[in-house]
């Protein structure tokens, strides 16, 4: 058989495979479109303790697995439907995407502000947007409105507290009831004179050192809801400084982080920050140079 045979013999064959695909093809029954729409609520997904279900068709040692699975968040053992995730585990992260997009663009609510007897200033961001692109914007305030903080509030106090929604608002929801009136019933035991709190909208953590500039604490507190993950989107952390202004090096900040239900308990973090803001005033010191 010479080339000439040889080629015509594969173009024949490669015209047959492609006629007997295009005649199945055009020969497979279409079902018909269904305009039926089912009823029915769809499963909150969120609301399921993944931690507590196991994926891995037969693992090994299934109570170890349960174990290693109830100590941490991270999606460990979530198996697979060939090379990819199973539809389950898609979907469960979308939903927790979906929760800490909604973190960071909702408003903290009027009503618990409200509950919380909490007024409003806001920094020189007007919209979430500018907030997220202007961190500059979101620590600094208008004349006016340090004006108005001079007005309104004590002078020198010893410990002023604030609220500020920074990357999510969820965690101010979830955390302010228990939080805030443990360090205030904390500091109350001490003696200290403190400042009444108050809100700041679309805040940075430094914001906190304009607000020590214009009432003059001595030491300025700040409950900041912090960049939410597809772990939790209700995590807040406490920023702390004995003696803070403007421009004041971050070494010198005091943090209480991981803040929430699945970390450390809110009601417990106001105490321990309640304890943290007396240490300060006997020190005369906070972050690195706070000796604990």
């Amino acid at each position: 058989m010479n080339e000439t045979q040889l080629r015509e013999l594969i173009l024949k064959a490669i015209s047959e495979a492609v006629g007997d695909t295009a005649g199945a093809q055009s020969a497979a029954p279409v079902p018909p479109a269904s305009g039926a729409v089912e009823s029915g609520e769809v499963r909150d997904l969120s609301a399921v303790d993944f931690r507590q279900i196991i994926d891995v068709p037969t693992p090994a040692n299934p109570e170890e697995f349960r174990r290693m699975r109830s100590k941490t968040v991270a999606r460990i053992g979530v198996w697979r439907a060939g090379p990819r995730c199973r539809t389950n585990t898609y979907l469960r992260f979308r939903a927790d995407h979906a929760a800490a997009m909604d973190a960071v663009f909702t408003d903290v609510p009027e009503r618990l502000l409200e509950e919380m007897g909490l007024f409003t200033v806001q920094t020189l961001c007007e919209t979430k947007d500018m907030y997220l692109t202007r961190p500059d914007l979101g620590r600094r305030f208008s004349q006016e409105t340090l004006a108005e903080l001079q007005q309104r509030y004590k002078r020198n106090p010893d410990v002023q507290l604030v609220v500020s929604d920074g990357l999510s608002s969820t965690s101010v929801s979830a955390n302010l009831r228990d939080i805030l009136p443990a360090i205030l019933q904390g500091l109350s035991s001490t003696g200290v004179s403190v400042g009444t709190p108050f809100f700041i909208k679309y805040g940075r953590v430094g914001a906190m050192d304009a607000v020590t500039e214009a009432l003059g604490s001595k030491v300025t507190v700040i409950l900041l809801g912090e960049r939410p993950g597809l772990a939790t989107g209700e995590s807040m952390s406490a920023y702390m400084t004995y003696g803070g202004y403007v421009g004041i090096p971050e070494a010198s900040r005091t943090v209480v982080s991981n803040i929430h239900r699945g970390g450390t308990n809110p009601a417990e973090a106001g105490a321990f920050i309640a304890e943290l803001c007396g240490r300060m005033l006997k020190e005369k010191a906070s972050g690195l140079a706070l000796k604990l």
